[in-house]
């Protein structure tokens, strides 16, 4: 039973197709330090406000823009102009 459970799961997960990419990053990233030097990376804020907050409530840290970041093209990312539809 574990495992169609299993199955079933990674199957709709797979048949969902959503790009990793523009799933997650967002334009902010916060950078907290863990300890030792060591710095954890937060690029899933969407405002500057946000970010301020997550550095705030967590440990030292700072915001920097997402380098990797880029905004969605207008009009639902369409390549050119749409024809119109003929009807005969």
């Amino acid at each position: 039973m574990r495992i169609i459970l299993i199955a079933t799961a990674v199957g709709t997960a797979l048949s969902l197709n959503l790009p990793a990419s523009q799933a997650y990053e967002r334009p902010w990233c916060a950078l907290t330090d863990i300890g030792g030097g060591v710095m954890h990376e937060n690029c899933t804020i969407p405002t500057f406000e946000m970010c301020v907050q997550e550095v705030i409530a967590g440990n030292r840290g700072f915001c920097i823009p997402n380098p990797r970041w880029q905004e969605p093209r207008p009009g639902g990312g369409e390549t050119g102009p749409r024809r119109k539809r003929a009807n005969y």
